[in-house]
């Protein structure tokens, strides 16, 4: 039961994410990641589940993004 209970948690974690550094002259595979966690303008500020491979992807490019708690 103590599983179950924490896993209904972990889902229900959320991490904000700002974008806040363009991707020009950065590589193609960087843009695709930004674009990825549904970040189009910049300083916008989305929100999405805090997963582990939600964090890696953020890992990916912490120069071009932040994470905001």
């Amino acid at each position: 039961m103590a599983r179950k209970a924490a896993a209904k948690e972990a889902t229900n974690a959320k991490i904000k994410i700002q974008y806040y550094r363009s991707v020009i002259a950065f590589p193609k595979t960087q843009k695709e990641i930004v674009r990825s966690l549904g970040l189009t303008k910049l300083n916008q500020i989305v929100e999405r589940p805090d997963t582990p491979s939600m964090r890696g992807a953020v890992a990916k490019v912490p120069h071009l993004i932040r994470i905001i708690e």
